[in-house]
């Protein structure tokens, strides 16, 4: 067995429990593995990724294009270039051997040999041994997953400029290191003729995957450090390895250690770059000090802020505010600017999906849907409700207007797909119910005296007062009813989208279900959007119809679109969808066509679907 091999390390020394979930950098025993980040091998000139083997090689590399971002010179060499393989949707982010190098000059290399003096020629001045000049090559990648971000690009172009110097200073160090506890496999680098060293910056989803393969451990880490040095080899090149970091991971404890993104991230840099130069805390205390010290040493000379990233979990742990890993795929609230969303739109219900069961919409859901929208992603809403409604309640949680999810110039379904609203919020479909069933179901609401409201665009009619017929103002936000002495009158000069039956929930069940769906015939449909009402709506129309309607007018496709429902007149749209939520509060038939069934509506189950699934 190669003398390098050495158990996976961890973060803290046994005897601190609480401390060795606080911290979550890990190192990786080094293996004859590829590199998970891009990097190019000794003597080539073309780029060439390198993956675990889990992950599959992409196809060859296209000709380069040149990257704007990276455009202007730089004393590390020429600008970095984009190289894009569209068979397998990789981006990588690449910086070739000889840009971004460093010559450092080494005193004690091997001293070049004096070439002998001709026989007859006179004797010459003895000449001097050059010193020799270590390549130092790196690489900075960005996962393909991690989205265009600014701030994310600006950082990968620090690292291009501060890693080599990073690495230099690491390397000096180990010339005359005192360290008791440091493997000390690599110490001469004079042997070398170049060092190798590759930085990848991820999301929590990509590193929790390495994190599981190469560890056990099925939850996100801050930084991976991957050893790629096999000391028996006597390569003339130190590959070091690779330093994986969750810039996900990063910004979180970043705000919770008060610094930057940029400097958490240099403090995992400094943490990985020890760890592959052979320190490892996790084995015994001196070791632990050691490590301590001396990332407290580099991050010193470098100039850059914060404590060591050993020092830093110790001080979380005191505050009583410890970052603890902990299996779970939901992607944690502000992460979504971390990846690409997998949709161009998600279709929502309201009642029973964004609603609560008090009909308000909570703080972890709007939180979810404004981030979705400002990641590009088109929320549209799919409603039994009146567009007004919609808006009066997405105004209480800043959700209406212009940049918002609901205005009156944005598109939508409402009554069930009765009204069709598309580009600039124009009406592009409506379909009214036969008048001679709703002069049928208003005599019934007289003789029964059961509240009966019909929906006409944004107004709502009735006969009678009556309590439940103000909940539906005063609990579900639709326009006031008004109160129409006559069947006559009211159905005089208007169109009628739908009608809703208010009764208990045995009522409904019981008694309006069974006559309406036997007294309406061909000429209209019964649906629930909720236990205690009963809808009459055409024959022929739903919510999805309306949903397929709307995106054709947009030009888009099922496949670009993810839906969340609960009741069963979501069925349609849930199946049309490319990928469908049934929240768990909703009917059985929901449940039945959704791809996945979520958290109920009380336990912020649109929002959690968001998180797990949009991006």
């Amino acid at each position: 067995m190669l003398s390098r091999l050495s158990p996976f390390l961890r973060t803290v020394p046994s005897h601190s429990p609480l401390a060795a979930e606080s911290m979550a950098a890990r190192a990786l025993p080094p293996r004859s593995i590829p590199s998970v980040a891009t990097s190019l091998l000794p003597n080539s000139s073309s780029a060439v990724a390198k993956y675990p083997l889990s992950f599959p090689l992409p196809p060859p590399l296209r000709s380069p294009t040149p990257s704007s971002l990276f455009s202007h010179s730089s004393i590390f060499g020429p600008p970095a270039s984009v190289f894009s393989c569209k068979d397998d949707r990789r981006l990588f982010w690449t910086f070739s051997r000889g840009f971004g190098k460093i010559f450092a000059s080494w005193r004690e290399y091997r001293k070049s040999r004096r070439k002998p003096a001709p026989a007859p020629a006179p004797v010459r001045a003895k000449a001097k041994s050059k010193k020799k000049e270590l390549e130092l090559s790196v690489n900075i990648c960005i996962e393909e997953q991690l989205p265009d971000d600014p701030e994310i690009l600006n950082i990968a172009e620090m690292l291009r400029l501060n890693v080599p110097l990073a690495l230099k200073l690491g390397l000096e160090g180990l010339k005359d290191s005192a360290y008791k506890t440091r493997d000390t496999s690599i110490t001469d680098v004079g042997c070398f003729e170049s060092v190798e060293l590759s930085v990848l910056l991820c999301n929590d989803e990509f590193i929790c995957k390495l994190n599981k393969e190469w560890r056990g451990e099925d939850h996100a880490t801050d930084v991976l450090s991957m050893s790629q040095h096999i000391p028996k080899l006597n390569l003339p090149i130190l590959m070091l390895g690779d330093i994986v970091i969750s810039v996900e991971t990063a910004a979180r404890q970043a705000e919770e250690r008060g610094h930057t993104l940029l400097d958490e991230i240099r403090i995992l840099l400094v943490h990985g770059l020890l760890h592959l130069l052979g320190f490892d805390h996790e084995i015994s205390d001196e070791a632990e000090a050691e490590m301590e010290k001396e990332e407290e040493h580099l991050l010193n000379s470098l100039g850059w802020k914060g404590k060591g990233l050993i020092q830093s979990a110790y001080d979380a742990e005191a505050n009583g505010n410890p970052h603890i890993n902990h299996p779970d795929d939901r992607k944690r609230e502000g992460s979504l600017r971390f990846y690409r969303p997998k949709f161009s739109f998600i279709f929502c219900d309201m009642d029973g999906t964004l609603l609560n069961s008090k009909s308000q919409i909570s703080t972890s859901t709007a939180k979810a849907l404004k981030e979705a929208i400002s990641r590009g992603v088109k929320v549209v809403i799919a409603t039994g409700k009146t567009r007004p409604a919609v808006i009066s309640l997405l105004k209480k949680v800043d959700l209406a207007g212009k940049d918002g999810a609901i205005s009156d110039f944005s598109p939508g379904v409402f009554l069930q797909g009765l009204l069709v609203y598309g580009r600039q919020g124009r009406e592009i479909f409506r379909s009214n119910l036969d008048p001679d069933v709703c002069r049928e179901a208003f005599m019934y609401s007289l003789k029964h005296q059961v509240p009966l409201i019909a929906f006409s665009e944004d107004r709502c009619l009735t006969l009678f007062e009556h309590p439940l017929v103000d909940s539906l103002h005063t609990t579900y936000s639709e326009p006031k009813a008004e109160i129409i002495p006559t069947v006559d009158q009211l159905l005089a000069g208007v169109d009628i989208q739908k009608l809703i039956f208010l009764d208990t929930t045995e009522g409904v069940a019981t008694t309006l279900r069974p006559y309406w769906a036997e007294a309406t015939g061909d000429h209209a449909s019964v649906v629930q959007a909720v236990p205690d009402m009963l809808e009459i709506v055409p024959s022929g129309t739903s919510k999805g119809r309306g949903v397929r309607l709307l995106l054709d007018h947009l030009g888009a496709s099922p496949t670009e679109v993810m839906a969340i429902g609960d009741g069963e007149n979501d069925v349609e749209m849930l199946e049309l969808a490319s990928f469908g939520v049934a929240l768990s509060n909703g009917s059985e038939k929901a449940k039945a066509v959704a791809d996945v069934i979520g958290l109920s509506n009380d336990e912020d189950g649109a929002a959690d679907a968001i998180c797990r699934y949009a991006f």
